[in-house]
C-alpha cells in the first residue's frame, strides 16, 4: 500500500490578501490541505498538505511556497550534523524533481546572520552536496534559516520553485511600476467573474490584468486602454507570451475619454498610478476623478469594478 507524504508548508501571500488566497487553496486541494496552528502573521499562511507539491504550483493568489521542516537543535550549527543535514537535503531534492535537470544552477541561504561562519559552511556544504553554485543573492534555490516558531529549535524552509510563483513566465516585457501578478489575480476574483462579461482594464500598462482575467476564467470580451503606445507594445508581447493574443484586444486611448458606448462595459478593473514610479501626485489630481467619472458612464447597472492604487490623497 503506498503511503501519501504529507508535507508541512508555508505561503506568502500579500498581506490582506490571505483569506482570498486560503479560499483558492481550498477550492482546489478541499480536504488534502489544513491550516496549521501556529501563531498568525500578517502574509504567511502555514499549512498542511496531503499530495504530490508540484500541484502547489497552480496557486495564483501565493507570491510563493516553501517546504518547512523542524529542526530540534539549539542553534544552527546543529542544521550540520548527520541527520538534519540529511533532511534538509531529502526536502531540497523533492523542490528540485518537480523541475526539469538542471533547472537549478545556484543556492542562496536568507537568515539572520547568513555572512557567519556557520552559515558559510552551511551553504558550501550544501554546493558540495547538491553541486550548485552558490549564489551572491536570491539563487534559484532558494531556503531560509529561523528560529521555530514551534518550541526551541530551527525551522528549515525550502522553496518549491526556482524563482517566485509570482514571477509569471508570460512576464517577457516588465515595466517599471507594474502590477504583481497574483495582486492582479485577486483582484478579477474581487471582480466576480462571469463568461458573459463585457471586460474593460482601464490603464492596462504591461497588460497584467488581462492575462490574469483570462486564467480567471472564461469572458465574453477583453480590452485593454493605453495612452501609452510603448505600454501597449509592452502588452502585446506578454499576451503573446501568455498564449491570449486572439482573445485580448489592446487600444490606444485616454482613459478619461473613452470610444466606447455608454452602459456597455460589465468589469471595469484598474492600476492606477501610485504617482511614485509613475506619474505624479498632481497628475493624479486630474486623472483620478475624470477616470472615475468615465467608469460610471461606461459601466451597466449592477457592473462592477475593481482599482488599486498607493496614492495617499
Amino acid at each position: 500500500m503506498t503511503t501519501i507524504p504529507v508535507y508541512q508548508c508555508e505561503a506568502d501571500v500579500s498581506e490582506g490578501l490571505e483569506g482570498l488566497a486560503w479560499r483558492e487553496m481550498k477550492t482546489l486541494f478541499d480536504d488534502r490541505l489544513e491550516r496549521v496552528n501556529v501563531p498568525a502573521k500578517a502574509g504567511v499562511l502555514r499549512f498542511e498538505y496531503v499530495g504530490n507539491p508540484f500541484q502547489l504550483l497552480k496557486l495564483r493568489t501565493v507570491q510563493t511556497v516553501y517546504l518547512v521542516q523542524q529542526h530540534n537543535v539549539p542553534r544552527p550549527k546543529g542544521l550540520l550534523g548527520d541527520e538534519h543535514f540529511k533532511k534538509l537535503l531529502a526536502h531540497i531534492k523533492i523542490a528540485r524533481d518537480l523541475w526539469p535537470e538542471n533547472t537549478y544552477k545556484t543556492l542562496y541561504i536568507s537568515a539572520a546572520g547568513s555572512d557567519s561562519s556557520v552559515m558559510t559552511r552551511l551553504k558550501e556544504e550544501l554546493a558540495k552536496n547538491t553541486g550548485l553554485l552558490i549564489g551572491n543573492e536570491e539563487g534559484d534555490l532558494l531556503i531560509r534559516v529561523r528560529k521555530s516558531k514551534e518550541g526551541d529549535g530551527w525551522d528549515t524552509l525550502v522553496r518549491i520553485s526556482p524563482r517566485p510563483q509570482a514571477t509569471r513566465s508570460w512576464r517577457v516585457c516588465n515595466r517599471e511600476g507594474a502590477l504583481n501578478a497574483p495582486v492582479a489575480y485577486a483582484m478579477n476574483v474581487l471582480s466576480q467573474p462571469t463568461a458573459d462579461d463585457v471586460y474593460l482594464n482601464m490603464g492596462c500598462g504591461s497588460g497584467t490584468l488581462l492575462i490574469e482575467r483570462m486564467a480567471a476564467g472564461e469572458v465574453k470580451s477583453i480590452t485593454g486602454y493605453d495612452n501609452d503606445p510603448v505600454a501597449l507594445e509592452c502588452a502585446g508581447k506578454n499576451i503573446e507570451a501568455a498564449g491570449y493574443s486572439e482573445a485580448i484586444k489592446r487600444r490606444q486611448g485616454n482613459i478619461t475619454d473613452l470610444p466606447l458606448s455608454a452602459k456597455s462595459v460589465d468589469v471595469i478593473t484598474a492600476d492606477l498610478p501610485f504617482g511614485q514610479l509613475v506619474g505624479s501626485h498632481d497628475d493624479n489630481m486630474i486623472l483620478y476623478p475624470g477616470m472615475l467619472k468615465e467608469a460610471a458612464r461606461l459601466l451597466k447597472q449592477g457592473g462592477r469594478m475593481v482599482l488599486v492604487s498607493h496614492e495617499v490623497r
